[in-house]
């Protein structure tokens, strides 16, 4: 009887252990692909906007969930700072609209909130919080939501970037598909 207690156990802890796997490669080729991609620039106001780390951080939210979406976004934040293609303002923005889409898609299940997340997460709350990184870090003098709009504007590129290519995946059938390929 215990044997069998032990094995399930086993069992059922390798099962988690695998996803936590799954999860971890395909956060690690998230950011991967991100910082490759982060050439891809588009300058508004003061800041420059990569949407492809908001695509990714809609895909991570759905796929991943919260922890490792967030994961993702301070990784690739962190790389493109080392590597000199980004600033300190991609942590906070990155990792709010990561956070809030994941939080937002796993209460619903439904793409829109995700969606919707990622473009308040970054754009309004990531825009709100990079006022104390740019003051108090960088030593610049801004206003308060001086951020804000260059933020919703790459996250809706992004944003919708990471709707587009969903939604061609659910209408393929592949979503579903890989959803569960990644949570099983």
């Amino acid at each position: 009887m215990n044997n069998r207690i032990s094995s399930t156990t086993y069992s059922n802890s390798s099962a988690g252990s695998r996803v936590r796997l799954k999860k971890l490669v395909i956060s690690g080729m998230l950011t991967a692909l991100t910082v490759a991609l982060s050439g891809f620039s588009i300058p508004v106001g003061a800041s420059k906007c990569f949407p492809m780390q908001h695509m990714a951080n809609v895909l991570a939210g759905v796929f991943l969930g919260p922890v490792y979406g967030v994961s993702m976004a301070f990784c690739t934040s962190l790389i493109r700072n080392l590597m000199g293609t980004g600033s300190l303002l991609a942590f906070p923005g990155s990792m709010a609209g990561a956070f809030l889409g994941a939080f937002l898609f796993q209460k619903t299940r439904k793409l829109l909130p995700a969606c919707l997340g990622e473009v308040i997460g970054t754009g309004l709350i990531g825009g709100l919080l990079c006022y104390p990184v740019a003051v108090f870090l960088m030593g610049k003098e801004v206003a308060v939501f001086f951020f804000v709009a260059p933020f919703f504007m790459s996250t809706l590129a992004g944003t919708i970037l990471a709707a587009v290519l969903l939604a061609m995946l659910h209408r393929l059938g592949l979503f579903s598909y890989f959803h569960r390929l990644v949570n099983e």
